[in-house]
């Protein structure tokens, strides 16, 4: 009935019981929903391949995993290949089996795919500001369009995530006539929760994302819940929308204008960082609004940024 170990004579109570489920609650939210999500259709995945193949899942030998990584290693990429490890070394601890994904034999497989594997990521293209207002060029003043308009200018602006934009509350903006002060309240940075504020200045131009946030939550009516919404084709509000149609809003501006390049909604977060460095922003005020961790991927952007303005053909005399 439980786990828990009580004197020979007593039984847990219903207190305690009841504490216990509590505390298995907590740990469940340990990961993002995200998270999870991936590492269960990472397991799901490996499972059912050992399934085909007459081999264990669980708990799987190690050759078992060089076997899985190598059978794949055409077809995923190897931050794909990375995340599946880290997905079956997870499944295997909760279910108390002892992973060891640094073991000489898995881990000589990964060091070979690392060095024979092209590892670089796919890159989205960053939607700076010039491609921004060409995508943005002659949009129309349907309630579609105006929210598609102030989601990118406050998604680049912002460099929001899609999953920040469309977690986006009226409750969490903050208007004044400075601009609007954005409430953070779950990001990929900030697992725990506690929030994170960052500012949007106004600029009084057509693209001024606050004016333009302004204009759309007026056009809706929107006075509380979801900021964006998904709207129907009678032009009819929904109560919220998902992360995959920012990308699509993304990839519809920019078709319609016909950029060349490939976006996503990681085009806007992408966009900011790469825009601010070639305007000559310093790293740590890039920071303080994409809220990077890892500086060495922002640091990515600000090269891709600045790559034009430090080349020295014109001091080569050609």
């Amino acid at each position: 009935m439980t786990d828990l170990t009580t004197a020979p004579d007593h039984l847990p109570s219903p207190d305690l019981l009841e504490l216990e489920q509590a505390a298995s609650e907590i740990a469940s939210q340990a990961r993002s929903a995200n998270t999870v999500r991936a590492y269960q259709n990472d397991w799901s995945h490996f499972s059912c391949w050992c399934s085909d193949k007459g081999l264990q899942a669980l708990p799987a030998l190690p050759r078992t995993i060089t076997i899985y990584m190598t059978a794949h290693k055409d077809r995923y990429s190897m931050a794909t290949l990375n995340r599946r490890l880290s997905s079956i070394a997870a499944a295997h601890r909760m279910a108390d089996h002892p992973f060891d994904t640094r073991c000489r034999e898995i881990a000589l497989v990964m060091d070979g795919l690392r060095r024979t594997k092209t590892v670089r990521q796919r890159q989205v293209t960053a939607l700076t500001t010039p491609l921004l207002k060409r995508a943005l060029d002659g949009i129309s003043g349907t309630l579609a369009d105006r929210r598609n308009r102030s989601l990118t200018l406050l998604g680049m602006a912002g460099a929001l995530r899609r999953s920040e934009i469309v977690a986006l509350n009226v409750s969490d903006l903050t208007f004044s006539p400075e601009g609007v002060r954005l409430l953070i309240r779950h990001s990929k940075g900030d697992q725990f929760g506690e929030g994170q504020v960052i500012a949007i200045a106004r600029t009084n131009s057509d693209l001024c994302p606050v004016s333009n946030l302004e204009a759309y939550l007026r056009q809706a009516t929107i006075t509380e819940g979801r900021v964006f919404r998904a709207i129907d084709r009678h032009g009819n509000l929904k109560t919220s929308m998902t992360d995959q149609s920012v990308a699509l809003i993304v990839k519809k501006l920019c078709g319609e204008a016909r950029l060349e390049g490939d976006y996503s909604g990681h085009s806007l977060r992408a966009g900011f960082a790469t825009q601010a460095a070639k305007s000559g922003v310093e790293e740590r005020k890039i920071a303080s609004t994409t809220r990077h961790k890892n500086m060495e991927v922002l640091r990515r952007y600000i090269r891709e940024g600045s790559l034009f303005a430090n080349a020295v053909t014109a001091d080569l005399d050609l």
